[in-house]
């Protein structure tokens, strides 16, 4: 449990629709992921978050892995990528490689585009099994679990209104999902390094079908710059939470 909800925390982030078209260079941006309960602080996982441009489109590539006193409990080695057109900033391609205690698995996702609708064809890769594929389609612009994070990073955060909702739709292996986010406002937060930043808050709901919760609500502070670095995230376990800390490089 605590391995899918670190998880959960290094890579759900959501988006608007309030866009005012941020490019993006290469990139790289390092993260610390921490366990919190009481007066218990323990550094539990990494990962790294990179873009880049290649041609016509960006690569983008999340890597996640727990640290060796998690391995003992349950290992974890995932990446995901996903290549976004940068014209219009929408997705054509997402993959996720999972390697986690023995068992490895991969999800793809191939966007396509008609009109007003959003089309994923997905496939399940299981070794010793059969592949699985599914299609998945929705009104409007759909993303994935990876190119949302940019999407997000993209928005004209002034321009969004405190309390308000906005709604996308994310395709994430064989399920598609509403996100729902709601924007907090500006706080000020501090981060593991003890500096302290200027940082838009805002929270996340996820659910298949509009109805049932497929994960716990996230936090997110995205910095009140032109940057626009996630800062950090939180998250709720069973015992205590999950926070994802940016490192600048640390």
């Amino acid at each position: 449990m605590l391995k899918k909800r670190i998880w959960i925390c290094a890579v759900l982030l959501a988006a608007s629709v309030v866009a005012w078209g941020k490019s993006f260079g290469n990139e790289s941006l390092d993260y610390h992921i921490v366990y919190h309960w009481g007066l218990i602080w323990k550094h539990a996982a990494s990962a790294t978050l990179e873009i880049k441009e290649k041609g016509a489109n960006y690569e983008a590539k999340l890597c996640a892995r727990t640290l060796s006193w998690v391995d003992n409990i349950y290992k974890v080695r995932d990446t995901l990528y996903a290549t976004i057109e940068r014209e219009r900033f929408v997705p054509l391609k997402y993959v996720k490689a999972t390697h986690e205690k023995g068992y490895d698995a991969f999800d793809v996702v191939e966007f396509s585009y008609k009109g007003n609708t959003t089309t994923g064809k997905c496939t399940r890769v299981r070794p010793g099994k059969e592949d699985s594929k599914k299609i998945l389609t929705t009104e409007g612009k759909a993303y994935d679990m990876l190119s949302v994070f940019y999407l997000l990073r993209s928005l004209d955060m002034q321009k969004l209104k405190a309390e308000k909702t906005y709604k996308t739709t994310v395709f994430s292996g064989k399920h598609k999902e509403a996100l729902v986010i709601k924007y907090v406002g500006v706080e000020r937060i501090e981060l593991r390094d003890d500096n302290r930043h200027f940082a838009h808050h805002v929270k996340f709901t996820f659910t298949q079908d509009g109805k049932k919760k497929s994960s716990d609500d996230i936090d997110a502070w995205i910095s009140a710059n032109d940057s626009a670095i996630p800062l950090m995230l939180r998250g709720k376990l069973p015992i205590g939470e999950v926070r994802v800390f940016y490192s600048a490089g640390r």
